[in-house]
């Protein structure tokens, strides 16, 4: 039996603060962990509850000055105690807050200039560091001159200031807490309006799904808070089940992806998150030696939220931190999406992973089967079961696929999100979709297999060639594999029209490898090696591998591949050649 979880009878992510802030004033709530000297462990810096209560109302009583309620305050600084208080400062003001970026984010100048002209912020919430920088942006791309405000500056409350206070005016739950903008790996982003009741839905769901007891629970988080699931796992989930939150930024996971597993054992029942390529990295760029100083044994659940997860990948991660500890049930496969929040199913966080070896033939054809011959076979990881809410696959029709069938993942429960901000459009295509009026078209195809989800891909991503379904993550795998050269999940596979308007062609464009200066011959070889394989293994004609350096390939602020960017460029001639 678990132990009894403690209840707040509250309704808003503020309710909950408060709540926090009045029974457990000085227990810590949220660390901010760098890394100014390259030293292993870091330099932490801690809020208790009452400490980040205080500091929300800091950024809500200034917001109240300079905004309205339901006009926007953008985000744009690093990650960090600030960030988090000027989230929870916008909660409470009724400011619609846009978690974003500082300009310093390298290739995503433009996504972060077009967010804002979208959104239309009344003001833009920095840090002192950051500001002259965004207000320097601002400037140089034209956008309105709002004020910019370092929350780091503003003045905290008095020791007169008691958490039990209440603000003057509290939003309804179906107000709009935040816009979450998806990471455009499928199209140019787009806001989702969140509200009130689904970040706390989302975020009891994602307790719910990883984790086993409250009063023993700290996430350990270095996904960007302007990501879905960073912001539900390291915000949202820890301030509704009042649990500790320890934050670190992305770049310092990404030059010492050791740090991040230096703080999993660091603390009791850590959970975690992080997609495919961050466990691949892991494993590429620390010494196999560090298992042996690591204590990952207190590690509860690892989310891989990626589309879909790689059995391969867990398996190297799982066996190379086996020596530190790791439990093999820790590694826990999900899915999810920013239209629904972000968490939708979760593999059992009792058991290893489980995954599905499918006839790769019938899995072309829309059926998932098992496969005869495991040479030729798709693996696919169980993304588990729906987590307080529902389900379903739906044909091309909108009918309602049986398991096994192949067809498009619909939602459906009290997380999924309002529609898209100044959408209608898009909204009526992708939400309120049914009968009942009120399933979400993810776009994301998939099937359910022994009531578990099956992610395939993404609708947009399939590539049609001679009537039969590709999937591209599929091929990237297998040219990532077959060509040396290639570098890992660098590379993007997707469909052109050829030439006489008779169907579609593959392309792949591929990072090579840093260490490697390809020649022309090179090139040649690895294109006739790929094409090989990929006739091999799926049937399929590759049209062309063309190798590019590394960086060429264009990324989503979250860090996925973007096919759709990628193919567009190769359309417009952007990668050198057709």
């Amino acid at each position: 039996m678990q132990p009894a979880r403690p209840t707040v009878e509250a309704t808003l992510m503020t309710d909950h603060l408060r709540h926090w802030a009045r029974h457990r004033p000085q227990q810590r709530a949220f660390t901010h962990v760098d890394f100014p000297d390259s030293a292993p462990r870091g330099r932490h810096r801690t809020l208790g509850w009452r400490a980040l209560d205080a500091r929300a109302r800091a950024v809500a009583d200034h917001l109240a000055t300079i905004a309205s309620p339901g006009e926007r305050a953008a985000l744009v600084l690093p990650q960090g105690l600030d960030y988090a208080a000027g989230f929870l400062g916008c909660l409470y003001a009724r400011v619609i807050a846009v978690p974003l970026f500082g300009p310093g984010l390298p290739g995503h100048e433009g996504r972060l200039a077009g967010v804002l002209a979208d959104c239309e912020p009344a003001c833009l919430l920095t840090d002192s560091a950051t500001a002259p920088s965004v207000r320097a942006f601002v400037r140089d791309r034209e956008l309105p001159d709002v004020p910019v405000v370092p929350v780091d500056q503003l003045p905290v409350p008095s020791t007169e200031y008691e958490a039990t206070d209440e603000p003057e005016a509290r939003p309804q739950p179906d107000d709009i807490a935040y816009l979450q903008y998806t990471s455009g790996s499928t199209r140019s982003p787009a806001g989702v309006m969140i509200s009130h009741a689904n970040v706390v839905a989302n975020a009891r769901q994602a307790i719910d799904a990883f984790v086993a007891d409250p009063r023993t629970t700290t996430t350990v988080g270095w996904l960007p808070l302007f990501h879905d699931m960073g912001l539900v796992l390291s915000v949202a989930a820890p301030v509704v089940g009042g649990f500790p939150s320890v934050l670190m930024d992305p770049a310092d996971f990404l030059q010492d992806p050791s740090r991040w597993l230096r703080l999993l054992g660091s603390y009791e029942g850590t959970v975690s998150a992080a997609p495919n390529f961050a466990y691949d990295y892991c494993v590429a760029r620390t010494d196999p030696t560090l298992a042996d100083e690591l204590d990952l044994d207190r590690v509860r659940v690892l989310i891989n939220g990626s589309e879909p997860v790689r059995a391969e990948t867990v398996d190297r991660f799982r066996t190379r931190f086996a020596p530190a500890g790791l439990d093999p049930a820790a590694h826990c496969p999900a899915y999810g999406l920013a239209e629904a929040t972000v968490f939708v199913t979760a593999d059992a966080s009792d058991a290893a992973p489980s995954a599905m070896v499918c006839d790769a033939d019938a899995l072309a054809e829309g059926r998932v089967e098992e496969a005869p011959d495991a040479a030729t076979a798709a693996v696919l990881v169980s993304c588990g079961t729906p987590v307080g809410q529902e389900v379903r696959i739906a044909g091309a029709d909108g009918a309602v696929l049986p398991e096994g069938r192949v067809g498009e993942i619909q939602v459906r429960g009290p997380n999924v999100g309002l529609g898209y901000w100044k959408r209608a459009e898009l909204s009526a295509e992708t939400f309120g979709f049914g009968a009942t009026g009120d399933w979400l078209r993810t776009g994301d195809l998939g099937a359910l297999y022994e009531g578990r989800l099956l992610v395939t891909g993404r609708h947009k991503d399939v590539i049609i060639v001679d009537g039969r379904n590709h999937y591209p993550q599929d091929i990237e795998q297998t040219v990532q594999t077959a060509v040396s050269l290639v570098r890992r999940d660098r590379l993007v596979a997707f469909g052109v029209t050829r030439p006489e308007g008779t169907g579609e062609e593959l392309v792949v464009i591929a990072e090579h490898r840093r260490d490697t200066e390809p020649t022309a011959e090179d090139a040649r070889a690895a294109e006739r090696t790929a094409r090989a394989t990929v006739s091999t293994r799926h049937g399929l004609r590759l049209g062309t591998l063309l190798l590019v350096p590394p960086g060429s390939v264009p990324r989503t602020s979250s860090g996925k591949v973007s096919r759709t960017a990628a193919r567009s460029r190769f359309l417009e001639g952007g990668f050198g050649t057709r």
